[in-house]
């Protein structure tokens, strides 16, 4: 099963889950976001997601992080199963950024429509019974996001918790060519920030991925100007800030 922890200096979220629970969490999303030539609108958002299994892909080829994780065996139990076995399972695990991790959070529930209406095989101007799919991927993306919300129910306060939900998920927010170079943006803030100040300021980051407002409406006016400029995608236009080097989780 997968599951979410805030990491120790508050940086970001450590996504844990054996060997089956990453492919799987990794095969979904892949699935969900459709090919490169599909939802177009969207496409921004999709390479965020890929982001992640980007991560999924080298923790199932070991080039990330091994946690032992206790797996409710004791003395008892061996002795009753008349065997001897470990006590601990062995866990992949990847660290996320808080804003990278609630702009893909948000960015799934779209997806998770967008390829319910595809599996639905009906027109976007319907009234659409998209919730009654019942579709493996879609679910284990639900459980993934589930898992995201339970991390962030412990880490911040019931009334910041409720205002985060409500801003993440009110009517879905949809997020057709968002310029995510503002999330490489608040990346940046945020790991500026004192590991106090960082706790305090998750459910500001929330906040400002949503609201779409004047800072926002900046960074895409100048992201659509550098891409005219030198003819190239917006996706191509990179921020002149560097993440540090080294991130301390």
């Amino acid at each position: 099963m997968i599951f979410v922890k805030n990491t120790p200096s508050n940086a970001g979220v450590a996504i844990f889950g054996d060997h089956k629970d990453f492919e799987a969490l990794y095969e979904s999303l892949h699935n969900v976001v459709g090919d490169e030539d599909e939802f177009l609108a969207h496409n921004n958002a999709r390479l965020r997601v890929l982001g992640v299994c980007y991560d999924l892909r080298h923790a199932l080829m070991g080039d990330r992080d091994l946690e032992f994780v206790e797996n409710g065996i004791d003395a008892d139990m061996i002795r009753s199963l008349k065997t001897i076995t470990p006590d601990k399972n062995v866990y992949l695990k990847i660290n996320v950024l808080w804003p990278e991790m609630l702009f893909v959070a948000m960015a799934l529930n779209d997806f998770v429509r967008l390829y319910a209406w595809k599996k639905a095989k009906k027109g976007y101007n319907l009234v659409l019974d998209w919730h009654n799919i019942w579709d493996e991927s879609i679910a284990y993306v639900r459980v993934f996001q589930a898992a995201i919300a339970t991390c962030l129910r412990e880490i911040v306060s019931q009334a910041n918790f409720s205002r985060m939900m409500n801003l993440m998920t009110k009517s879905y927010t949809w997020l057709e060519d968002y310029a995510d170079q503002y999330v490489d943006m608040l990346n940046c803030r945020y790991l500026e920030m004192s590991k106090e100040k960082r706790l305090k300021s998750i459910s500001t980051m929330a906040r400002k991925l949503t609201d779409m407002d004047d800072e926002y409406k900046r960074v895409k006016n100048a992201v659509l100007a550098a891409a005219k400029k030198y003819n190239c995608p917006v996706e191509n236009i990179e921020l002149k800030k560097d993440y540090p080097v080294d991130i301390e989780w």
